[in-house]
């Protein structure tokens, strides 16, 4: 089994029941704390493959009294009464809840930070990654004064954990006559984090671009959708030297990515 990394990633109702009195799940400002430059995994899509990933997220908190502490969850659902409510509105962790460190630096102001752990294959006591997980999710930031006021917005950003994805080419034949049928083929992969495995992606579009030799640009020549098991296969007269690859723009559950070029020689 593989090392069993905690998902120390949003706790269930505890995460906000630390600090929130009751009815204190929507966007609430008892006092005049100050939230600025939140940054979650500096503020890059997260994109985990079949490992656990480390990230981290910080923010910058300011009040008169100076700052004690800070929490940053995520959660998703239709709104802020209630955002674990339901099992699909969060990822459980049995591990302790840990806070946010603060370091201040002024007598009014203090960066927090918090460190993340992301595993599909964590089988110990809790839930792991899975694929329905992949998507948007709310980032819920808090922070609580010395003199304990508090403030509280569970919306105050959004983020999106994506599954990683792999991206093949590959030109035939090589080398080829100028005027003859080059076929490119390829695969569209990513992360299944249900199975601890790479599996096709189904019915993307995928640009097959081709850069001539000695320059830098790609240009696309055509769009082909991915089968059922993610591959793909492309059939373009071959007039020149140069690079071949697939091109895919993402999704909002899988980031974009791009094959190596594959040269091709024609004589």
């Amino acid at each position: 089994m593989r090392n069993r990394a905690a998902i120390a990633l949003f706790s269930a109702v505890a995460a906000l029941a630390c600090f929130a009195a009751p009815g204190a799940y929507g966007d609430e400002t008892q006092t005049d704390v100050q939230i600025s430059n939140v940054s979650f995994d500096g503020g890059k899509n997260t994109v985990v493959g079949l490992y656990a990933k480390t990230i981290t997220v910080s923010g910058t908190f300011t009040h008169p009294s100076g700052v004690q502490d800070a929490d940053f969850v995520l959660w998703r659902g239709p709104d802020g009464a209630n955002p674990y409510e339901t099992y699909a509105d969060r990822i459980v962790s049995d591990q302790y809840y840990s806070h946010a460190d603060c370091v201040a630096s002024s007598a009014t102001t203090s960066t927090c930070s918090q460190t993340i752990s992301l595993e599909p294959d964590w089988k110990y006591g809790g839930t792991a990654l899975t694929n329905a997980h992949a998507g948007t999710w709310k980032v819920s930031v808090q922070g609580v004064a010395n003199d304990d006021s508090w403030t509280h917005s569970a919306s105050y950003t959004t983020t999106r954990l994506q599954r990683h994805s792999k991206l093949t080419v590959n030109a035939a034949p090589e080398p080829i006559a100028k005027g003859k049928t080059l076929t490119v083929t390829g695969k569209l992969s990513r992360a299944d984090w249900d199975n601890l495995d790479y599996r096709g992606y189904t019915n993307q579009p995928v640009r097959l671009q081709f850069r001539k030799a000695g320059t830098t640009a790609y240009t696309t020549i055509k769009t082909v959708y991915t089968s059922s098991t993610g591959n793909l296969t492309a059939t373009v007269p071959a007039s020149e030297d140069g690079y071949w690859r697939w091109n895919f723009a993402g999704t909002t559950t899988t980031p974009a990515v791009n094959a190596t070029g594959d040269f091709v020689d024609v004589q």
